[in-house]
């Protein structure tokens, strides 16, 4: 039995974060381990971030941004991925809120034509000292608006 990956449109909206997958990245079956498309995505997700300043070193208090957790992580695989290569993450926002927000992504080809895997994250925004959900700053939100997916 043949898997086709399902083909997605041109890239209209988001951004394409290049990823690597490893010879080690796959399961004894030489595909993709299913733990590792979250691993992928999240690689491209500080990426992507970290080049608009957003970096964490393992400081919370000088996190800003970047001290945030995990509320809600769902995904699908839609084919398998069966070697190691040059492959892609496309992101975007679907939801932009005051202490919380919600991504969507597709683990794909390297020019983003085939989808294998794809899915969203909710994330909150903390505040260090309290631990408690804290609003993202101005110019987070800034690059966070350009991020968004239109409507409909």
């Amino acid at each position: 039995m043949t898997v086709e990956a399902p083909t997605a449109p041109a890239l209209s909206y988001g951004r394409l974060v290049p990823v690597t997958v490893h010879f080690d990245d796959l399961d004894a079956l030489g595909m993709l381990h299913n733990a590792r498309y979250p691993l992928m995505v999240e690689r491209a997700w500080t990426d992507l971030w970290s080049g608009h300043g957003v970096r964490f070193d393992g400081d919370w208090a000088a996190a800003g941004d970047a001290c945030n957790v995990v509320k809600e992580l769902r995904i699908s695989y839609d084919a398998p991925v069966t070697r190691p290569g040059d492959y892609a993450v496309h992101l975007w926002l679907e939801r932009l809120g005051t202490t919380g927000l919600t991504y969507g992504f597709r683990f794909c080809s390297a020019d983003g034509a085939v989808t294998y895997g794809q899915g969203t994250r909710v994330l909150v925004r903390l505040d260090p000292a309290t631990l408690r959900p804290a609003p993202w700053s101005e110019a987070f939100r800034a690059v966070g608006r350009e991020l968004l997916r239109p409507a409909g």
